[in-house]
């Protein structure tokens, strides 16, 4: 039972082993370890604001994302609407092309077309006008066999033309 209910010299030395315990933990280990705290506090502390500084850059980073993504969008539509405006505009500048020239080659054909019928009706003008002298030619060497008859229808021919 003595190991229940102690002595007081076993009190006495137990607060004296206590005081010295303390005091060298003072003097040894609690500076340290209250700098060790404190720095581990400071490192959280710090890694908490680096914590939240990142939150807020990643913030920021997505709101420049999306506002680069919209940037983007509107610069693909605007793209988009100059290349459409631009097809449009290549396509009726080859419709007009196309029809200036289909018209140039219709003017070019109709006249080819003007001239061809005009060197048609000469040729045939001049065709007529020598089978005429040739039939005329007959027909007055028939009629005109006689020297009598030639001299008369030149007479004849001389008093129209001094007529007119």
């Amino acid at each position: 039972m003595q190991l229940v209910t102690p002595d007081f010299g076993l009190l006495f030395w137990m607060l004296i082993s206590f005081i010295i315990f303390i005091f060298l933990l003072k003097k040894y280990a609690w500076k340290p370890i209250l700098k060790s705290i404190h720095e581990r506090d400071e490192n959280i502390e710090h890694a908490l604001k680096a914590a939240e500084e990142a939150r807020k850059e990643i913030e920021e980073i997505k709101k420049e994302s999306e506002r680069i993504r919209r940037e983007v969008l509107i610069e693909r539509e605007d793209i988009i609407d100059k290349a459409i405006h631009e097809k449009d505009r290549i396509i009726e500048a080859a419709k007009h092309q196309a029809k200036d020239e289909a018209d140039k080659i219709f003017q070019e054909t109709k006249q080819d077309i003007e001239h061809e019928k005009k060197q048609a009706l000469m040729e045939l003008k001049n065709q007529v006008a020598t089978i005429s002298i040739q039939i005329a030619e007959t027909v007055l060497r028939k009629q005109m066999a006689d020297k009598k008859e030639q001299e008369r229808y030149i007479n004849d021919l001389l008093k129209d033309i001094n007529l007119n």
